[in-house]
This record gives structure tokens, sequence and C-alpha cells, in this order.
């Protein structure tokens, strides 16, 4: 079973990710600042991370450099899950080593999951 770590402050949105998880079997970590993510991230080695990018206390974009530097966290996918759209936003997150970029407002849960499906090869 595939583990996914959701890093997202609205908590809201990170039980609704979780649960969706859950019910396509997925084990799930949720985190909802930078700072925990990175830690669960070290300590659990999930599979696939969905990372927000407006985090309290370590922002996506750090979290991205900080895993990518790390030669026990580097391979882990990192798909950004965010309600920043612009063109710089995207850029920036692909440049630090996210695997894709998906803004929130543009995608429904069945199509995140179809998405972390095809990252992790999963039929």
């Amino acid at each position: 079973m595939a583990k996914i770590l959701v890093v997202e402050d609205d908590i809201n949105l990170q039980k609704t990710l979780i649960e969706y998880l859950k019910k396509e079997n997925f084990e799930t970590l949720g985190a909802s600042n930078g700072e925990d993510g990175i830690i669960l991230a070290k300590k659990e080695r999930p599979d696939l991370i969905l990372l927000d990018i407006v985090l309290p206390r370590k922002n996506g974009y750090e979290v991205i450099e900080e895993l990518k530097s790390d030669n026990n966290t580097s391979r882990i996918p990192i798909v950004l899950l965010t309600n920043l759209g612009s063109y710089a936003d995207v850029e920036k997150a692909l440049n630090l080593g996210a695997t894709t970029y998906l803004v929130k407002a543009d995608y429904k849960l069945e199509e995140v999951v179809a998405k972390i499906k095809e990252i992790l090869k999963i039929n």
C-alpha cells in the first residue's frame, strides 16, 4: 500500500484529502505546516507528498528544497496542490524539484488521485 503525506494548512481540506485517499487504499499522513511536513517525510519516507505552497513555519518551496537536498528523501515525488497558479510559481516549484503542479480550484479529488496513481505507476 502506497503511503501519501498530505502537507496542507487548511485542516478541512487536509481531512477531505486524507479520507478520500484512504478510500482509495492509500496509507496517509497529514501535516499542517512545512516544518512538520519535513519531519514526517524524513521519519516516514512516504511514496509521494501532496504539498501546499502557502504554509506556516516553512513554505512549500522551502519544504521542496530541504527534502530534495537530503539523500533519504530526494527521490520522493512531490505534487504541489495549491491556489497559486502563476507561471512563475509553477516554474519555481518545478525547478526546485517538484514532480508536477495542480491548482486546487481546477482539480476534483478523483483527478488528484488519478495523478498520484499515474506518478506511482499504480493501475
